[in-house]
C-alpha cells in the first residue's frame, strides 16, 4: 500500500485487518485479562510470541491502532502510550540509564523541559544546545553520549532543528536519534527521511484532533542498528535485531510503568486520524493567512511562523516539510497587554493544548512556561508577552475578523 495517498492508507487501515463481520473500524475490547484454551498460547504470549495476555501491554484495539500509526510514520514498529508525555518519559527511561549522556535542543516543550531535570537527577547527564545549529550539537558530544533528541518546530518559538544535519551526525556517530514529530506530524514531515532512529508523537494533537482523547506513540523506524547499542538488556537480543529497541521500550515501559492507553482512547484517536489530511491542510491555510495578517499589523511587534519568509528557517520548513504547521506565536508592540487583548477574541478560545479543531490561545510566560522562569525562558526565545496560538479549522474569515475586531 506504500504507493497509496496519506488518507487513503488510513481510512482503510483497520478493514484490512479482516475484523470480523466486515467491520471498517477495530471494535473497542475492553477486557483487561485474555484467557487460553491451552495454556501454552499463554505462555508463548510471555515469551513473546504475538497475542494478547493483559491490557497493560496491548489488546486487539491497540494493536490496530499502532498499525496505522506505523504505516504513518514509515517505520517497522508502532507503541502507543497513554499520553505523548509517557511516550517521551519511557523512551529516555528505557534506553539510557545513570552515566549516559543525552544531546537535547534547548527550545523545548515545557513539560519536555522539565523532564530533563529529572533525568539529571537520576545520573544522566543532559546538555541543551542550539539544535538549529548543527556545529553545537557536534561540540555537545562526549564519550558517553547515546542519544540526541529535538523536536521539529518547537513550541511556542517555531524554531527548526537542523534536522537533516543532525540525522547525518547521529547515522555516523552511532547515536539514537529520536525527533519528537507532534508539531508537523507525520502528515507535514516523514522523519524517516532525515534518518531518525525513533519518532515520538502526541496523538492527542493533529492526529485525534478533536480533543477528546489524550495519547502518544513511539516509532522505530527501522534505520538504527541496535546492535551496536550498549544499553539492551541481553533478554531482548533476540530474533530480529530491529525490534530490539522497541521490545525494550515495551517491556520496561509499558508492562513495568504502565503508561499504557486505554482502549476507548485508542479507537477516539484512530477515527480522529482519518480526517487529519483534511483538518492540517485547512489548519496550516489559517495559520499562514493570520501570520501574514498580524505582521503586517501595526500593534504586532513580530510574528513566529515558519511559513513567513522573515523566519530564520523558513527554507528549511519549505524543503522538508509539506506545509507550515498550524502553531504561530506573537509578541505583542510595548504598552499593549497580551491578557486584554485574548479576552477581547470572540471565536479563539483562552485554552492549553495544540492541534484542536478550535483556534486555541494562551499567554505563554505565566502559564505552559512559567515554572521555568524568567532566564531560561530567555534563553529560549520566549518573551513575556508572547501569544501561543493553535489555529483551527474555522472559516479563515471568520478567524481573520476576530483578531481584527479585539485588536482594534
Amino acid at each position: 500500500m506504500s504507493e497509496q495517498g496519506f488518507t487513503t492508507k488510513i481510512v482503510h487501515s483497520d478493514r484490512l485487518l479482516n475484523l470480523e463481520y466486515g467491520a471498517v473500524h477495530a471494535p473497542i475490547h475492553n477486557s483487561v485479562p485474555y484467557g487460553f484454551d491451552d495454556v501454552q498460547g499463554l505462555i508463548d504470549v510471555f515469551q513473546g510470541k504475538p497475542g494478547h495476555a493483559y491490557a497493560r501491554q496491548s489488546t486487539p484495539t491497540i494493536d490496530a491502532l499502532q498499525h496505522k500509526i506505523q504505516q504513518m510514520d514509515n517505520g517497522v514498529a508502532t507503541l502507543v502510550f497513554a499520553s505523548g508525555m509517557a511516550a517521551i518519559v519511557t523512551t529516555f527511561l528505557t534506553l539510557l540509564k545513570s552515566g549516559d549522556h543525552l544531546i537535547c535542543s534547548r527550545f523545548l516543550f515545557g513539560n519536555t523541559n522539565s523532564i530533563m531535570g529529572t533525568l539529571q537527577s537520576y545520573g544522566i547527564e543532559v546538555t541543551l544546545v542550539d539544535a538549529t545549529n548543527i556545529d553545537e550539537v557536534k561540540a555537545a558530544q562526549k564519550e558517553n553520549t547515546r542519544m540526541v533528541f529535538v523536536e521539529t518546530i518547537a513550541n511556542p518559538v517555531t524554531q527548526i532543528s537542523a534536522l537533516e544535519a543532525i540525522g547525518d551526525f547521529c547515522e555516523a556517530q552511532k547515536l539514537v536519534y529520536v525527533i519528537d514529530n507532534t508539531l508537523t506530524s507525520s502528515y507535514l514531515f516523514d522523519a524517516t527521511s532525515v534518518k531518525a532512529s525513533l519518532i515520538i508523537t502526541s496523538l492527542s494533537k493533529y492526529v485525534a484532533g478533536h480533543g477528546n482523547a489524550l495519547g502518544g506513540s513511539v516509532t522505530d523506524s527501522g534505520l538504527f542498528d541496535w546492535e551496536t547499542y550498549p544499553n539492551i538488556f541481553a533478554g531482548y537480543q533476540k530474533g530480529d535485531s530491529k525490534m530490539w529497541g522497541i521490545s525494550q521500550i515495551k517491556k520496561k515501559g509499558l508492562r513495568d510503568m504502565g503508561g499504557c492507553l486505554s482502549s476507548q482512547a485508542a479507537h477516539l484517536i484512530s477515527v480522529g486520524s482519518e480526517t487529519m489530511e483534511l483538518r492540517m491542510d485547512r489548519q496550516c491555510d489559517n495559520a499562514l493567512a493570520l501570520a501574514e495578517f498580524l505582521e503586517k499589523h501595526p500593534k504586532i511587534e513580530k510574528v513566529y511562523y515558519p511559513g513567513l519568509k522573515s523566519h530564520p528557517q523558513y527554507d528549511v520548513a519549505k524543503r522538508l516539510f509539506k506545509a507550515f504547521g498550524a502553531i504561530l506565536s506573537f509578541d505583542l508592540i510595548e504598552g499593549e497587554d497580551c491578557c486584554v487583548l485574548l479576552n477581547k477574541l470572540n471565536i479563539v478560545i483562552n485554552a492549553t493544548h495544540l492541534g484542536d479543531n478550535r483556534t486555541l490561545a494562551l499567554p505563554v510566560a505565566p502559564t505552559i512556561y512559567g515554572e521555568m522562569g524568567l532566564e531560561t525562558r530567555q534563553k529560549m526565545g520566549i518573551s513575556e508577552s508572547m501569544v501561543r496560538c493553535s489555529i483551527g479549522i474555522e472559516n479563515k474569515a471568520d478567524l481573520l475578523k476576530d483578531f481584527e475586531q479585539a485588536l482594534a
